[in-house]
């Protein structure tokens, strides 16, 4: 451990109390002489953390827009991860965040520069963030296009070859196909499909040496919120069956974007069931030689799954703003969903003996019984009526009928907040009237310490905010408004929307600009095109994910457009929140809309030098009291009109 440090802890002395000493030195001698700016609001939360990782507990370290906090997690994160032998996890909001802390102007390669420290810092990805060799394989002679055949071709040798790997290499992530859309993407990426466990190409997967490659981490780690729930909810099934947990033993955990966890949590438990999936498994299981019974029952289960989801859809509206549809428990809907459950389970019955006379292909029946498993558990959860939300979702013409439960608490207090390991929640927004208790209490957390800064920014003198107004509808004044902003400042611009028929909207008028590189979410792949909005300065990024994490200083990022108030859809999930509250609107609505706007505008001032400009995008009519709340959590006083 010594040889890591970079400071020297003899027999008399502790590891907090040189630890403590080593902060001291880089925030008032070492990062100052590098360039970097200091402030007082960033030493006070450095000395904070420090009782948090030495009682071992968990923190709320809120603190706002252009503190450094990144850097003041990072110090500890690492010095504890040395002292321990064991890596710190740092969890991002989700998947298109993970590259922005290794990216080459981020926090961590500065600290390296600037401390001489050597940081081994790797990335643990989703799944479907890798390539999927066996969906590949299958379909390179089908229907795929020249770019895709182009990743089958120059795949690395060792992947084709038999026999033990001499030598191999990392490939297969997402990053390293900047050019494929999300939508080709998925055609060759793993899904829920895939069981890697029994797959024959297991040890030649990209994602297989990828996760080989982050668990040996020495220093950091970095997942999504999403990849570190499920590495809690799957972790005691994976050892059953003879895995490895998707996360090796780690020294702490600092969720960064904090106050999005209880989602996240939410997501890892849900339940999905795909239409077109049981519909495609049990079609391949049809091209073996199975028994006329199993023959029979698979056709039956086939005739049922359609008429399910049928009934669903008929049952089903869109809620405004959402992919989620509500579901509406008609009693027709009830019958189609019992019938679908009874045929299934007479399914699992028939494969146990086919099974035994081995006519099905081992890993086609494995991935056929595990599916089949989790379809009768989740039919049986929509017909038990849990304490859970449900809806339906359609896309590329495939619907899913999703699960999820309404309250984590009670899983996270006894699964993540139960061991004594330092938990530090790190964002600009997470106390409501400047207490903790309900982010603490919606995620199970009992016990836990606090800290609270506000940003050093002089914002009157480097923002200046916008409220224009629009009637309802008049999306095309909207877009013209953008339009005519966007060119003042000559790119430079943040365009953030709240769905995808915004964005649709944005980019059908926005095609013929040439004025400057205008890049889409979802067109390629994220950090590639953060990358790309960093470093061509005239540029324009839509986004509808970035409110959050982004860090852009400098003259590339001048001009933030919010397009609407960025309120919660009107979907199950937070119908499910509102229900039994006096008001509803005050209580979740409005609270959702104001720390999402704050984070929104949090993106334009990263650093001392920044200046430009916020465009806040209302729509009449706007209840007084609601624009007043909006101009009370701005950084500025906002002009209107």
């Amino acid at each position: 451990m010594q040889s890591r440090m970079p400071f020297t802890v003899s027999k008399t002395e502790t590891f907090y109390d040189k630890l403590g000493e080593w902060i001291g030195d880089v925030f008032y001698d070492i990062l100052p002489e590098s360039g970097f700016e200091i402030r007082d609001e960033q030493i006070y939360m450095a000395f904070q953390l420090e009782k948090a990782f030495k009682e071992k507990k968990v923190m709320f370290a809120e603190a706002g827009v252009g503190t450094g906090k990144t850097i003041v997690y990072l110090l500890y994160a690492i010095m504890y991860a040395r002292y321990t032998n064991r890596p710190a996890v740092i969890a991002c909001a989700d998947e298109t965040l993970i590259e922005q802390l290794v990216k080459k102007e981020g926090d961590i390669a500065k600290l390296e520069q600037a401390l001489n420290l050597q940081i081994d810092v790797r990335l643990a990805k989703s799944q479907d963030q890798y390539l999927c060799l066996k969906k590949l394989e299958n379909g390179r002679n089908s229907h795929f296009s020249d770019d895709v055949l182009d990743i089958y071709e120059n795949l690395p040798d060792f992947v084709h070859m038999e026999g033990s790997m001499l030598q191999f290499e990392k490939y297969g992530d997402r990053r390293d196909y900047p050019a494929l859309s999300d939508e080709v993407w998925q055609t060759v990426s793993w899904d829920k499909l895939q069981d890697c466990f029994s797959c024959e190409k297991r040890h030649r997967c990209g994602l297989t040496l990828h996760r080989e490659f982050y668990r040996h981490a020495k220093d950091i780690i970095i997942c999504s919120h999403d990849f570190y729930m499920e590495h809690v909810w799957t972790k005691e099934a994976r050892k059953r069956e003879g895995q490895l947990p998707l996360l090796p033993e780690h020294s702490s955990v600092v969720f960064d974007e904090g106050h999005l966890l209880e989602y996240a949590a939410q997501k890892a438990l849900s339940y999905r069931f795909t239409d077109y999936t049981l519909d495609t498994l049990l079609t391949r299981l049809m091209e073996n030689e199975v028994r006329e019974k199993t023959l029979y029952t698979i056709e039956q289960a086939l005739v049922d799954n359609d008429e399910f989801f049928d009934c669903l859809a008929q049952f089903s509206q869109p809620a405004m703003g959402s992919d989620k549809e509500i579901i509406h428990r008609h009693p027709l809907v009830m019958k189609n969903c019992r019938k679908l459950l009874s045929t299934l389970q007479s399914l699992e019955e028939e494969l146990v003996f086919e099974s035994e006379m081995f006519v099905i292909n081992e890993y086609d029946l494995k991935i056929v019984e595990e599916y089949l498993e989790q379809i009768t558990y989740s039919l049986s959860l929509f017909l038990q009526e849990i304490n859970g939300i449900t809806w339906l979702e359609e896309s590329s013409g495939e619907r899913t009928l999703v699960i999820m439960p309404k309250m984590v608490e009670e899983v996270l207090r006894e699964e993540v907040f139960s061991q004594k390991k330092p938990y530090i929640f790190s964002s600009a927004t997470m106390s409501n009237q400047k207490s903790f208790d309900y982010i603490a209490s919606s995620l199970g957390i009992d016990d836990y310490l606090s800290c609270s800064v506000a940003s050093p920014f002089d914002y009157d003198e480097k923002m200046k905010v916008f409220l224009p107004s629009f009637k309802q509808d008049a999306i095309n004044k909207k877009i013209d408004y953008v339009i005519e902003k966007v060119r003042l400042t000559e790119g430079r611009a943040l365009i953030l929307l709240n769905n995808r028929d915004e964005m649709r909207n944005l980019k059908e008028q926005l095609k013929d600009e040439q004025q400057f590189p205008i890049y889409f979410e979802g067109d390629k792949e994220i950090s590639t095109l953060v990358s790309k909005f960093q470093n061509e300065e005239n540029s324009v990024l839509c986004s509808i994910h970035l409110w959050e994490g982004l860090d852009i200083p400098g003259r590339s990022l001048e001009n933030v457009l919010i397009f609407s108030l960025p309120f919660p859809p009107n979907d199950p999930v937070f119908s499910a929140k509102k229900e039994g509250m006096a008001d509803p609107f005050n209580e979740v609505d409005l609270p959702y809309m104001l720390l999402r706007l704050r984070q929104g505008v949090g993106r334009l001032i990263r650093s001392e030098q920044d200046q430009g400009t916020v465009h806040i995008l209302l729509e009449e009519p706007l209840e007084p009291d609601v624009l007043q709340k909006i101009k009370e959590v701005l950084p500025t006083k906002a002009i209107e009109g």
